[in-house]
């Protein structure tokens, strides 16, 4: 037997906690999309002749050049016209490299909330993800010579947004990554990674001056940065 109070109770409860269970369900489906129109917007068309902190890319061809230009990416022929935009919208896309057979193009995109690998065809078809960081940014890819792989620089930021840089490897049919080089700390960079034409070395980028952490004042008559080869195979490093 359930007494009027008991039923009372009970209604209150269903009462307060329905809400709550059907604005979870609501959050689960309405997904934030990057790619998305994020409220009122409007499409603006313009033409530019000129631009500036481009990315460029030459196809293993040499009959196509690919660039990125606010965040959308174009190709056009290397003898020059007007350039196609394969990939807009609201997604920021960058750093655009074509795939050593010429197939494919990757590029770094925060369309999935964060900076990561894409690939894409080239035209702009099939976009696909590569690395799926949440918490650690990536950028300037650079492909293994047998289009296994992709390399890119690792952001790593603690205290400081200026951060520091590893050089981190990824499969293209995607994967967690892996660590190549370690970081100096937090806040001396390394990055700008390129493999090899034989596929044995990666070159990169690396702040080699004194102590552990970024200076302003750097000397401009001395050496800040240095290029560093590192064997694949054993690691070693010059």
């Amino acid at each position: 037997m359930i007494s009027s109070r008991s039923l009372i109770v009970a209604a209150l409860v269903c009462a307060v906690s329905a809400p709550g269970a059907a604005q979870e369900a609501a959050e689960k489906n309405d997904k934030w999309d990057v790619t998305a129109s994020l409220g009122p917007s409007s499409t603006v068309t313009f033409e530019v002749s000129e631009g500036t902190w481009m990315n460029v890319d030459v196809s293993p061809d040499g009959g196509t050049v690919v660039f990125d230009l606010l965040g959308d990416i174009y190709t056009m022929p290397v003898e020059g016209g007007r350039a196609t935009r394969i990939l807009g919208g609201p997604a920021f896309a960058m750093q655009p490299r074509f795939s050593p057979d010429g197939r494919s193009i990757a590029f770094i995109s925060d369309r999935d909330g964060n900076f990561n690998i894409w690939l894409t065809d080239t035209d702009g078809a099939n976009p696909r993800q590569v690395s799926k960081e949440k918490s650690r940014e990536v950028n300037s890819p650079a492909w293994s010579p047998d289009g296994e792989y992709i390399f890119v620089r690792k952001h790593f930021v603690e205290q400081r947004s200026l951060g520091a840089g590893e050089v981190w490897m990824y499969h293209v049919s995607g994967s967690g990554g892996l660590q190549v080089t370690t970081r100096t700390s937090w806040q001396k960079d390394a990055g700008e990674p390129v493999i090899s034409p034989d596929g044995k070395f990666l070159y990169y980028s690396k702040d080699v001056t004194p102590g552990q952490s970024f200076q302003y004042n750097k000397d401009p008559n001395g050496t800040i940065y240095a290029i560093f080869r590192r064997d694949l195979l054993d690691g070693r490093e010059e």
